[in-house]
Formats: structure tokens, C-alpha cells, sequence
């Protein structure tokens, strides 16, 4: 009978995330609604074929399913940025692990996309948790949270006069956490790179190597683009990348795709957006935890930041000055950002929005906060309108909550993402429940004698 049972919520489950179950016309009504960019008392959203038909007031449409959402709130659904999500199930397990790449011949062309697996335990854990899109990156020396790599090599010519390792780790791709066989959203939306004391190490061991290396990098992919036809027929000289790496790398060197730059003390902070000036570099500042100090020149730079604001130990002579009000002070210069997860954003996703609360007790404005993990990764990532905002066109990501999202004891009540319903269960609850109170399937026969 239980596992009768499991089958039968399985069923509902595949059932309730099926393209005919998102085309059905379905309204939310009654809730505190979070549009991404305003808030509309006792609210009607309205969804139908995977998007968003309309927000507003007034009454449902004849026809809809209703969804009573009197006294909770309803809000877009959250985007983790700076994350592994479907790209690692146990970091420390290589084979499980497809964000760190090693291969010398294949770094900025490294694509996280091809690794993505959307049977991943860690994704429905991180859904509970009113995720609903993530940034997924390839793991770099010095990134936050889980995403650390050795960093101890020394860059230079390696085998085949190529570099090794290479000064890019890769490319970042969007995901949506939907059941089903297919996630991938859009791949290689951004490259990544890593600045400060971890892209020295990488580059020789100081700074200035690393400046001088990336520069002279760009140089040879713009020498490529402008001579591909000689470099076929062997007529270029030697280049320090591959060809694949080159041409991962030419939207970088002409400003069309961002480069992601981790980076956390306000010097290096700076170095970096006196290279973007020099070479027409698009970025976006990941960590930044020093960036208060530079609030101003980050902003007139129109530079958004990737942050995590419960950032508060100085664990290294880089974040000196970390302190829990940077989000509060990054936001009041005028720069743009999002709020990151934990240790990766992988098992720990679903904490985004604490962290996006605790921003909120450290001086940042609560809409400030929900911009910050919702609509905020959207236009850093050049995806404003299609999800992480409940609007006409919109993709159809919309949690409704049984009180404030930023409140940790509040629940994702119900959970639709691109307008099909997820079931609110994980492989963490599917165990809890078959070993709970006994039951068929709950221990093995030999048990039971």
C-alpha cells in the first residue's frame, strides 16, 4: 500500500509539470502580490500557457482555476546566481562534480551547459525554497561559497604553447528548476574569470602579472578574429590559447558578453574597472565585498555586483573591510545587485532569500531585497521581462507563500514554474515519509523476520 502510494504521488507529480497542465487558465487571487518591481495589495495574477496574462485587481476570469491566496503572499519566483545547481551533486566527488574543469586546451570555451543534469537531488531542494531559476557558473579559484578551485598552479606556456592553466574558467549558463528532462534556459551568458589574489596565483603570483597577461590575452583574440583566415592556413604565429578558447572569447573582447570578475578587496575592485575602461570590457562584479568603499566609482561605472551580504568575517587580508551593510550601501549608491546563496548556491540555494532578509536587518529596502532575487539577476544577465517579474509576457514563475518569502519560518505553499505546477516534495521528503511511521517498503523483508 505505501509504495502504491509513492507511485501514485510520482504520477501526480510528472502529471501536475505537464505541458497540458500549464496551458490551463489559472488565477491567483487574493494575495499580497510582490510584482518583482511593486506590490499589489489583495492581487490577481493570472496565468495561461506558461506566462503571465496580467497582474492586477479585480476578478478572475471566468473559467480559471482559482487559487485562493488571502492572507500569503505572492512573489516571482527567486533566481540564484553565483550557482552549481544542476551542475554538481557532491563537490568533493569528482565524478559528480561537472563545474571545475582542468584541461589546458579548453578554458574561456569550457560550457557548463553540456554537464547539466536535470534529475539532480539538489534541484528540488533548492525549488522548496521558491527557487526557480539559477546563474549556473563553472567552479574558479576564489569564488564564494562552494565554488573553490585550486588555485596553487602558476599560469605561463604550457604543453603545445598554450596556456595552463588558463586565466578563464569558463562560461555560465541559465537554468530553470521545472521537472522534467530538459533545464537548460540559455548557455553562455557570461565568461568567468577570477582577479585579485586568486588570479594572481593563477598568473605567477602577483597582480600585476595577471593585468598584464589578461591584456596581452585580448590582444591575440582580437589578432585572431581580424586573421582567422590566416590562421587556418598557419600564416599567424603562435598563440597562447586554443583555437576554441579564442573564439569563446571573442564576444568577450568586443563587449557583447559580460565577463563575470571575481574579486573582493576595494583595490582590486578598482584595477578591474580600470581594465574594463581600457579594453571595453562589459562586467559584472561577483563578491565585491570591499565594494562599499568604491560604492560610487562601481556605480558611475554602471557595473552590477553578485553579493553575498551576510559577508562578515575578514578572513583574509582581501576583505579587510567586509562588513553585513555592503548590500545596504551598494544599493544606495545606485548600483545594481544580486543577492547570492551559500556555500555555491547548490545544497544551500534555498537560502537566498535569508540572506536577501538579513541584507534587510543590515540597512538595505525590504523592495530593494526582492529586486535583489528577482528582477535584479534577470537584467544583469540580459533576460529582463522573461522571468523574475510577474508581468504580462512574462515567464510564469510564481510562488504563492504562506507569509513574508523573507521569513524563514514562511513556506512555498505553491510553486509554478514556466505555468506548471511543481509538487511540493523532494527526494528529502519522499524518505522522510516512507520511514516515518513504518509501513510497506520501510525496511527490508529480512527485518521483519
Amino acid at each position: 500500500m505505501r509504495l502504491r502510494t509513492l507511485i501514485l504521488g510520482a504520477a501526480c507529480a510528472v502529471a501536475l509539470s505537464s505541458p497540458a497542465f500549464a496551458q490551463s487558465l489559472t488565477a491567483i487571487t487574493g494575495g499580497r502580490v510582490l510584482t518583482g518591481t511593486s506590490v499589489i495589495e489583495n492581487g490577481v495574477v493570472v496565468i495561461q500557457n506558461g506566462r503571465v496574462v496580467s497582474v492586477g485587481t479585480g476578478a478572475a476570469p471566468a473559467g480559471a482555476r482559482i487559487i485562493d491566496a488571502r492572507g500569503k503572499v505572492v512573489s516571482p519566483g527567486f533566481v540564484a546566481v553565483d550557482s552549481g545547481l544542476g551542475g554538481s551533486e557532491i563537490s568533493s566527488v569528482e565524478g559528480a562534480n561537472d563545474l571545475t574543469n582542468g584541461a589546458n586546451t579548453v578554458s574561456a570555451s569550457f560550457d557548463v551547459s553540456y554537464g547539466l543534469d536535470p534529475w539532480s537531488f539538489t534541484l528540488p531542494v533548492a525549488r522548496l525554497g521558491g527557487i526557480t531559476r539559477a546563474i549556473v557558473v563553472p567552479n574558479h579559484p576564489g569564488g564564494g561559497g562552494g565554488n573553490h578551485q585550486d588555485d596553487s598552479d602558476f599560469a605561463g606556456v604550457g604543453a603545445g604553447g598554450l596556456q595552463s592553466p588558463g586565466l578563464f574558467a569558463g562560461q555560465a549558463a541559465v537554468i530553470h528548476l521545472a521537472q522534467g528532462n530538459d533545464i537548460l534556459v540559455r548557455p553562455r551568458v557570461a565568461m568567468v574569470a577570477p582577479f585579485g589574489e586568486a588570479g594572481a596565483g593563477i598568473a605567477g603570483g602577483a597582480r600585476g602579472a595577471q593585468f598584464t597577461q589578461f591584456k596581452e590575452t585580448l590582444a591575440e583574440v582580437r589578432l585572431y578574429a581580424r586573421n582567422k583566415a590566416a590562421y587556418d592556413r598557419a600564416g599567424l604565429r603562435d598563440l597562447s590559447l586554443s583555437r576554441a578558447d579564442l573564439e569563446a572569447l571573442i564576444p568577450v573582447a568586443d563587449g557583447s558578453m559580460p565577463l563575470i570578475v571575481t574579486v573582493h578587496r576595494a583595490a582590486d575592485i578598482q584595477q578591474v574597472l580600470r581594465l574594463a575602461r581600457e579594453e571595453g570590457l562589459k562586467l559584472i562584479l561577483d563578491g565585491a565585498e570591499e565594494g562599499w568603499i568604491v560604492a560610487d566609482q562601481i556605480a558611475a561605472a554602471n557595473v552590477p555586483v553578485l553579493l553575498n551580504p551576510i559577508a562578515n568575517l575578514p578572513g583574509n587580508l582581501e576583505m579587510r573591510g567586509v562588513r553585513m551593510e555592503n548590500a545596504a550601501a551598494l544599493d544606495a549608491a545606485g548600483v545594481l545587485i544580486a543577492i547570492k546563496g551559500n556555500e555555491g548556491s547548490i545544497h544551500r540555494a534555498r537560502e537566498t532569500r535569508y540572506n536577501a532578509g538579513n541584507a534587510v536587518s543590515h540597512g538595505l529596502p525590504y523592495d530593494a531585497a526582492i529586486e535583489a532575487i528577482t528582477v535584479n539577476p534577470a537584467r544583469i544577465f540580459g533576460m529582463a521581462g522573461q522571468f523574475g517579474e510577474l508581468r504580462a509576457g512574462a515567464a510564469a514563475d510564481v510562488v504563492v507563500w504562506s507569509g513574508d518569502p523573507l521569513e524563514p519560518l514562511s513556506i512555498a505553499e505553491t510553486i509554478f514554474i514556466g505555468g506548471a505546477e511543481q509538487a511540493p516534495t523532494s527526494r528529502q521528503f519522499l524518505l522522510r515519509d516512507r520511514y516515518a511511521s513504518g509501513g510497506e517498503g520501510a525496511m527490508p523483508p529480512a527485518y521483519s523476520r
